[in-house]
Order: structure tokens, then sequence, then C-alpha cells
């Protein structure tokens, strides 16, 4: 007899490989234990990067003894039945807890809430222990030593102690954002405490605590419903970027995931609006009917599959697009700040100075110059200036311009072009501040629009294959893309059916000029099998409409009268998108009079 079963302990060990891979893996699963249990608030203690010690204390509803015994066997869990279509906790498996006993010295330690006295149970490289009397605080205390002392192995694949801290913070980040009912304490002797005090229903205010205070600033709200999937959060502007993924956090039915669809979206809905290497930051939470999505597809539970992914992708890029067409050209606060931090060394000389304290401006409150002035740079007496002569963009002495800007013109969203510098940049004088606009970068946006509104308002111009070109693709893909040969149409491209496994493609887009048909509709068929639509060719198209954008915009050095100058400016801000151009740099930058007040340590 060749097969034999293996012991329990084995098996918890093999368990343990998938569901335990790393410190930050056991903090993940004693976290949502703890969440599922009602905690209201969680201390988490570490040491050596979690490698010597992980504690998880909260104040849940904690466990009777006959409890304890059972928690630490594999699954056996209080969350589910007889089915996982319906699955509203975070933990369900029941193998975390002696998946973690198995590899490392496990110690639980709980009341429950309205007893009188607390059990423990301990579990050591898989032998266990009966549940027994000790003292507790309602709620539970779970204490992980030496983890993966029973597997050696896998302790040489372990990274350093920072990093492996650093992995405990970021599951406790993305914990937090989850449920902001819930206050988190992260200390120990290999970290700085990290103190997320609860912020209730406001979930901004959370983000703001892991993310940073300038997110609130910069950041957009979602909220959006398609056939019953609702979608929520907040994503930041365009320009308000960074160097990676890890400020991108996704959760399914409140439970983290990191799911390659939600991230795909999140980059799809962005595009053409990002710089390249650059990624947005965003929060965004979907609900939907539990039955609707799986959730056990990998033990760790940090993947998921929707039953209909093309609803989800659609919805995400949907719903960000929307909101970056509704507010996302204005200014991000960090390009002030980045100005200001640039004219700081100008003006910081000398020992006795001391950079001054930022505070918010108020025009009753400026001591160097009050709305009412006689003189001032965005008050009413800014329009004493109206009637003279300014000066032309053009400087040569055979032009002059007279240049009347009316108060409501400044009132104008980027406000009253005052002069242009370096035959690039435009400034322009707003209500409460200044706007610099790069011309170049503004205008290439606004032909890249007109040109992508060319795409969805007609059929694009094509051109004739002399000799059809016939591509042999697999019959249920030849089926799956001719169910958008008419959407494939109005873009230039013309297929047909051509015999069960091969379409014929006659017409190609001519904006795209000589193109390799075969590949393009294999790359096309892929798509449509992935993500059910044929994105791909529009994609090219808006490429290529960049492209021309950037050869036919206003370039650098061409200097400008001043009415063409608002002209540009009213365009940009009837324009969606305007606050980037193509390569998603940004447009303008804004410079509030509370920030020129600080430059000039006026307040």
């Amino acid at each position: 007899m060749f097969i034999k079963q293996l012991s329990e302990t084995l098996i918890n060990q093999i368990a343990a490989g998938e569901v335990i891979e790393r410190p930050a893996s056991a903090v993940k699963e004693l976290v949502e234990n703890a969440i599922d249990a009602g905690a209201t608030r969680i201390e988490i203690a570490t040491a050596g990067g979690g490698k010597s010690l992980l504690r998880v204390t909260d104040n849940g509803s904690g466990m009777e003894p006959a409890d304890l015994d059972l928690a630490i066997r594999r699954h056996c869990t209080s969350k589910i039945a007889t089915t996982l279509d319906d699955i509203r906790t975070l933990g369900f498996r029941g193998e975390a807890l002696p998946s973690i006993g198995s590899v490392a010295k496990l110690t639980i330690t709980s009341r429950r809430q309205g007893s009188d006295s607390g059990s423990q149970v301990s579990v050591t490289g898989g032998k266990t222990t009966a549940a027994r009397p000790a003292p507790a605080n309602p709620g539970t205390v779970v204490e992980v030593r030496d983890i993966f002392f029973a597997t050696p192995a896998r302790l040489k694949f372990l990274k350093t102690e920072r990093a492996e801290a650093g992995a405990i913070t970021e599951i406790v980040k993305r914990m937090a954002i989850a449920f902001p009912h819930v206050r988190f304490v992260l200390s120990g002797s290999d970290r700085t405490t990290l103190d997320l005090p609860a912020t209730g229903e406001d979930h901004l205010a959370r983000m703001a605590q892991v993310l940073g205070a300038e997110f609130r600033d910069n950041a957009i709200e979602i909220d959006a419903m398609r056939e019953d999937v609702g979608l929520t959060g907040f994503v930041g502007l365009p320009t308000f970027h960074r160097g990676n993924s890890g400020h991108q956090y996704a959760f399914v039915n409140g439970r983290p995931v990191q799911d390659k669809l939600i991230l795909s979206a999140i980059r799809g809905a962005y595009a053409e609006r990002m710089p390249s290497g650059r990624y947005p930051v965003a929060v965004l939470s979907i609900t939907l009917d539990p039955a609707l999505v799986d959730v056990n597809v990998h033990p760790a539970k940090a993947d998921v599959r929707f039953r209909d992914p093309g609803l989800v992708r659609g919805l995400i890029v949907g719903a960000i697009r929307e909101a970056l067409h509704r507010e996302g050209d204005r200014a991000n606060t960090t390009g002030a700040s980045g100005m200001m931090q640039a004219f700081r060394p100008g003006f910081s000389s000398g020992p006795a100075y001391r950079p001054p304290t930022p505070a918010p401006w108020s025009p009753a409150a400026s001591p160097s110059r009050p709305l009412q002035a006689p003189f001032g740079f965005g008050e009413r007496a800014q329009q004493d200036f109206d009637g003279l002569t300014m000066p032309a963009a053009r400087t040569d002495d055979s032009i002059s311009e007279t240049v009347h800007v009316s108060e409501d013109r400044q009132r104008h969203r980027l406000g009253a072009a005052r002069a242009q510098v370096h035959e690039n940049y435009i400034v322009a004088q707003t209500e409460n501040g200044l706007v610099i606009v790069d011309q170049h970068a503004a205008h290439e946006r606004l032909v890249y629009e007109a040109l992508r509104q060319a795409l969805n308002d007609e059929r694009l111009a094509s051109q004739v294959l002399l000799i059809p070109e016939i591509v042999d693709l697999p019959e249920e893909e030849c089926d799956r893309l001719m169910l958008h040969a008419e959407e494939l149409d109005r873009l230039g491209l013309a297929v047909e059916r051509f015999g069960p496994g091969a379409v014929a493609v006659r017409e190609t887009p001519a904006m795209l000029g000589e193109v390799d048909a075969s590949s393009l509709i294999r790359d096309l068929a892929d798509e449509v099998a992935e993500w059910g639509t044929a994105g791909a060719l529009r994609g090219k198209l808006e490429y290529v409409a960049a492209t021309m954008a950037c050869h036919g915009s206003v370039r650098s050095g061409r200097r400008l009268r001043p009415d063409e100058m608002n002209a540009l400016l009213r365009q940009m801000e009837a324009t969606p998108g305007s606050g980037t151009c193509n390569h998603g740099r940004p447009t303008f930058i804004e410079l509030k009079l509370s920030d020129i007040e600080r430059l000039f340590g006026r307040t």
C-alpha cells in the first residue's frame, strides 16, 4: 500500500504554506477575526518585524472555553454553515488559527462579554493544549511567537525585519481604510507607534489619516450604481499621482482585495491623463450581492472572481471618468506647494529668519493688504487698471495692444490673461490668486479632445484594401468578434465572416496608416474574449489622435495676443480633461493669495 493519510500537523503545515506566507499574512487573518467579532478597538504589537512576536488584542465578543478548543482545529468556524453563496464575514475557512499554530507558538486568551472569567489555549508546532482558566479582559488576545520555527525553510524566504514590519503596516492601513469605525493601534520595538483613531462614518477622514492630509484636498468622490452593483469611494486628481500602485485600495463588500480586474479598470479610467510610469491614488468600495462574487478563489482571500467582470470593470471606468469630467480639471494643491518650495530658498536667507507658520488667508486678517486697500492684486481696485494699455504678448515695438479686462472675466475659473512669460507660459489673474498655464500642453489637450469627439460623432474615414486580408481564428473567437462588427465599422474597420474559422478585413482606419491587419484583429479577438469589448482599436486610434494633437497644437515659443490667451483660457474651462495634457502632465498651476502672502512672510 503506497497511499497513506498525512498527519494533522503536516496537513496544517501544508495549509499554512498557502494561508500564512509571512508575518503580515498572520496579522491580516487575526485582524479579520477581531473585526468579525465586533471589535471597535484593535491593538497590534510586533517585534523583529513580526518574526519574534505578533500580538493582536481586541475588545470583541470573545470566546468561551468550548469555542477556544474548536477554534484551533481545522475548518471549525462560526461564520458559515452549509453554503458559500452568502459570505458576509471576512473569515470563513476556519484555517488561519490551526495553520499559524502548526508553524509557530500560538496562545489565545479570551473572555466572553458578560462572563466572569477568561480562558486560554495554546498550540506549539501543531501540539495543542486544552482550554484552561486564565485572567483576561473582555475580548481576545492572540499572541504568536517565533513564527515558522517549526518550518525553518520558510524563514529563509522572509525579508529583512524592516521590510516585514512595513508589510504589516500596509495590512493594518488597508484594514483601517475599510473599517473607519474601528480604532487601530500598531506599536512595537521595531517601529514607531501608529495610532489611527476611529472616524465613524467619515471615510474621507480615515483616508486622510492613511494617505496623508493632502489627499482630502485632491480627492474626488465616487458614487455610482449599475445593475445592483454599487461603487463608492474617492479618487485623486489626475495631477495627484504616485510612483507605484501602492496607493490604490479596493474593497469588495468590505473585504480588502488586490484584484487585477479592479486595478486594470483604474488604470484604464486614467488613460491619457496620467504621465508614463505614474499611478493614480484611489480608494474604491464595491458592494453587491455576495452570490455574485466568489471570494473563495485563494486561501489568502485577497483575490475575488466576479460573475459579471465586464459589468464591474465598466462601472469602475465609467464612474471614474464621469468624476474626472466633473471635477478633474481643478489644480491639485501640491502644485502650489511645490512652487512655494522652489521659491523658499530665495527668501529664507539670514540666520534670524524663520519660515512663517501656514495659516488660512483672509482679507480681513491680512496686515499688509486688506481687501479695500487702494491698491492690490485681486481686489475691486484692480479694475482701475482695466483702462490702461497692457503690454502685448508680442514684444515688437510696432505692436501695441489695449486690453480691457472686466471684473466678470476675472471671475472665470482660470481668470483673465495678464502676460505671457518666456513665450510659453500664460499668467492669468483670478479673483483670489493667479494661474500659470503651459500654452502648448493646454492647447494639445484641446486639440486632442476635439479629435476624440470626432471619433464619437461620425464614422471614421477608412482605406479600402486592394486585396482583403483573411485572418484565421478559432470559430468561437470569430463568433465573438462579429458581435462587435458594427462598432468596429464606425471606427473605420470593416470585417466580415469568411467561412467558419476566419474573418475578412476589407477596410482599415485611415488614421492608422499602414497597419498589420492580422495582428490588429487578433488583439481585438483577445480583448473581446477577456473583457467582452473591442476597445483596443479605439485605444490605438486615440493614441494616434494624441500624437496628431501634439504636432498640431500651439507650440512653445509662439507669442500670443491677449485675446488669443483669453480665448485659450475660456476654451480650457469648457473642455473636459483640460487640467492635464495628453501625457498626464498638468496644464496649469494655481497659486492662491494665501500662498503668495506666505511667500512674502506676510502671514
